[in-house]
């Protein structure tokens, strides 16, 4: 917990450099632009189909029958959609920092914190793509098999912020690694410390769910799993025995 929470304060310093403002801006307006686009074209397309499926659910048939459940009912696919906009477009600005903004991160956090660590490369672009990929990938069939919890009004706060969680830690920690650690290293650093990484992926998910702040938390997200990895990586060098 020490480690995340310097992490977090690390990435914090490293957020007010100018260049890393600037970086703050254009992933989440590309990731907004985009899905406001795609909204404007498809939102009532969408609205209908989802309405439609519901209103051939028994749960939402009855629903309709109850006031002030029929309110809500009659617009629940306007609803969704609508509570569904801001995730995506969190989700789309946290790959698109993965694959185009997260090495300029890396050298700017590794040249004024880390300028001893040497680079192995153990990652690459391809590796990083693919890593995004994957990460959807889980995400959605995480999202599938957890739908019958979405239905129990408790876990409603909960279930967003651990698939964050899981997103954010399952995206960056590769990049983090990728032109410093070799591929040896990655997956040491990833099975010794699991739990960690999706403890930190789940704080940076809370911050997320802050009005406002929440469009700027992918930057600092990156920014926290280069520091945390870097520094857990330089722990590993500094071992008495460390083989491949």
């Amino acid at each position: 917990m020490h480690e995340i929470t310097k992490a977090l304060i690390k990435a914090f310093a490293s957020l007010l450099h100018p260049r890393m403002l600037l970086l703050m801006l254009w992933p989440v307006i590309i990731a907004l632009v985009l899905w406001l686009g795609l909204a404007f074209a498809f939102w009532s397309q969408a609205a209908t189909w989802l309405q439609l499926q519901f209103e051939q659910s028994a749960a939402i048939g009855w629903a309709v029958t109850v006031w002030p459940l029929s309110l809500i009912a009659t617009h629940l696919a306007w609803i969704l959609l609508a509570l569904l906009f801001v995730p995506l477009v969190l989700v789309t600005a946290v790959l698109i920092i993965s694959m185009f903004a997260m090495p300029a991160m890396v050298t700017h956090v590794a040249a004024r914190a880390y300028p001893q660590l040497a680079r192995r490369q153990g990652g690459t672009v391809a590796g990083s793509v693919w890593n995004g990929v994957a990460a959807l990938a889980w995400l959605a069939l995480l999202l599938v098999l957890s739908l019958p919890l979405w239905f129990l009004p408790l876990l409603w706060p909960v279930l967003p912020v651990v698939l964050f969680g899981y997103l954010n830690q399952r995206v960056f920690r590769y990049d983090a690694l990728a032109e410093h650690a070799t591929g040896w290293e990655m997956q040491t650093l990833f099975q010794r410390h699991r739990r960690e990484l999706f403890l930190l992926g789940v704080a940076l998910a809370l911050v997320g769910l802050v009005p406002l702040l929440g469009f700027f938390a992918p930057v600092y997200g990156g920014l926290a799993f280069i520091h945390y990895c870097l520094a857990r990586l330089a722990q590993l060098r500094d071992e008495p025995v460390a083989t491949q």
